[in-house]
């Protein structure tokens, strides 16, 4: 799973800079819950050009 957040990141990181065409804006969503469970982070990174959009959540 690390991994594959890396990976996200890294290509994330490759499209922010332009260096394969037109620079893409990465997008970074996260929330905190607070519940009878306790405390609970989640997030999720991505990337969206034209139709395509993929993100990562965790």
């Amino acid at each position: 799973m690390r991994n594959m957040i890396f990976a996200l990141l890294g290509l994330a990181v490759l499209a922010a800079c332009g260096a394969d065409g037109e620079p893409v804006q990465p997008t970074l969503n996260a929330g905190v819950g607070v519940g009878s469970g306790g405390v609970h982070l989640g997030g999720a990174v991505g990337l969206h050009k034209g139709p395509v959009s993929v993100f990562l959540g965790f």
